[in-house]
């Protein structure tokens, strides 16, 4: 998948969590060993780290069985080294996936734990 079209579909993630009532903190947080494509903050404060997956077809998984273990790994990271610059105390954190797949979009809240990995 190009970056374009990445992009077109963190946009479009982007638009449904912020009419989910939740406010984008940080997008496309980048560090050495991954990338966060959105950081929000939910209503309740939680601190919310989301994965942008697409799939044209379901031939091999849906978009959200595409998290493996590895990929767990590397978010998990990036979720760390951007919680070492927070300031103040830290708020309750998760991880969701937004899988868009075969044109439909499924929010995943809490779809993974950092010690499932």
């Amino acid at each position: 998948m190009s970056k374009s079209v990445g992009d077109a579909f963190e946009a479009h993630a982007l638009v449904y969590l912020q009419r989910q009532r939740m406010r984008l903190v940080a997008r496309n947080v980048m560090c050495r060993g991954g990338e966060i494509d959105l950081v929000m903050r939910d209503r309740d404060g939680a601190l919310v780290f989301v994965e942008v997956r697409a799939r044209r077809s379901r031939q091999f998984a849906d978009a959200a069985a595409s998290i493996g273990t590895r990929k767990r790994a590397r978010l998990i990271r990036a979720a760390q080294h951007y919680l070492s610059a927070w300031r103040g105390e830290l708020p309750p954190c998760r991880f969701d996936v937004v899988a868009f797949d075969t044109g439909r979009i499924v929010w995943l809240a809490d779809a993974f734990r950092a010690d499932d990995a």
